[in-house]
Formats: structure tokens, C-alpha cells, sequence
């Protein structure tokens, strides 16, 4: 009787093991359901091509996978996660800087049925002058710039992201915004000139 009720016990424990395995399978599930174009997005604005966003996001899951056990007690999923988008993305960056063919019909249109020609194309140069513009920037203007103007990350985030002072961040995106400001004024200045 005594071997017998081990077995049980032991089928029991192995039940909870499974029980607690599926609920950490649930638990992954669930945060790439509800944060993968966030970790997406994150991964692109640092690496700003398609493949290697992709391969950074599921880089940045493959770790969530490996320490799944700190999901549960997280505090802030979202923000985790980006977290460690971020720090995935930034030890990709450098490895491959060449922008594919593919990666410029990835980016989506989106305009109106009244929108004309030319409107069309003189957005799509003013994007990919402002995109000149802040792949310009230093780093440490850039990042912050990017999720704050691209994720909407508020200050208090890009701080926990970044792993600097909040103070920090808002003093380089105000840096980042008046050396945007200052070369979009010359450049429309030169072309009023011109």
C-alpha cells in the first residue's frame, strides 16, 4: 500500500509539473500574442531592416523562453520586454547595416483616395529626409528620439529601457528635437533660396 500511494504522489507531482509547464507555455503564448509587434518595432527602430528586426524578435523570445520563470513575476510585461528587445537589437546592430531591396516594400502607404501624385511623393521624400536625418543623430539622441516618437514610449520608460535617468532622456530628446529643427530650417531655407 505504502509503494502504491509513492506512485500516486508521484503521478501527482508530475500532473502539477505539467499543469505548471502548460501554464508557463500560456504564459509565453499570451505575451507574444499581445507584445510581438512591440518587440518588432522596438528591434526595427535600432536595426531599421526588416530581416534583422524579424531575427531580433525572435531572438528576444527565444531568451523570454529560456527565463520564462521571471515572466510571471514581472511587473510590467510590456515594458520588460522592450527592454530586452532593445539590448537584443543594440548587440545586433553593426552586424549587418545593409538595407535589402525588401525591406522598402515593407514599409506600408498609407494615404488618402483624394491624395494626389505629387502629395504622395513629396511625403515619401520628406519621410526619407527626416529618416536621413535622425540615422544622423548620435545614438544616444537617436534611441531615445526613436521610442518616444515611434513606440510613444513615455520619458519614465525610455529611461527604464535605455537604463539611464529619466532626466537624461528628456534632455536628449529635447537635444534630438532642436538639431532636427535647426538642419529641417536650413534645409527648407535652402530650397526657398534656391
Amino acid at each position: 500500500m505504502f509503494e502504491g500511494q509513492r506512485v500516486v504522489s508521484g503521478q501527482v507531482l508530475v500532473n502539477q509539473a505539467m499543469v505548471l509547464a502548460r501554464s508557463d507555455e500560456d504564459e509565453l503564448e499570451l505575451a507574444v500574442r499581445q507584445h510581438a509587434r512591440l518587440v518588432y518595432r522596438v528591434a526595427y527602430s535600432v536595426l531599421r531592416n526588416h530581416h534583422d528586426a524579424e531575427d531580433a524578435t525572435q531572438e528576444t523570445f527565444v531568451r523570454v523562453l529560456r527565463y520564462g520563470k521571471k515572466l510571471a513575476g514581472v511587473r510590467d510585461p510590456r515594458m520588460w520586454l522592450a527592454r530586452i528587445a532593445w539590448r537584443v537589437a543594440v548587440g545586433q546592430r553593426g552586424k549587418n547595416t545593409e538595407e535589402s531591396l525588401d525591406d522598402r516594400d515593407a514599409v506600408v502607404e498609407i494615404c488618402s483616395p483624394a491624395a494626389g501624385a505629387e502629395e504622395i511623393l513629396l511625403g515619401s521624400e520628406m519621410r526619407g529626409m527626416l529618416e536621413k536625418l535622425i540615422g544622423a543623430l548620435p545614438a544616444k539622441l537617436r534611441d531615445p528620439l526613436t521610442l518616444s516618437s515611434l513606440e510613444e514610449m513615455s520619458p519614465a520608460d525610455i529611461a527604464e529601457v535605455l537604463g539611464i535617468k529619466e532626466a537624461a532622456v528628456q534632455s536628449r530628446l529635447f537635444r534630438a528635437r532642436q538639431i532636427l529643427r535647426e538642419k529641417l530650417g536650413g534645409m527648407m531655407e535652402g530650397k526657398d533660396g534656391a
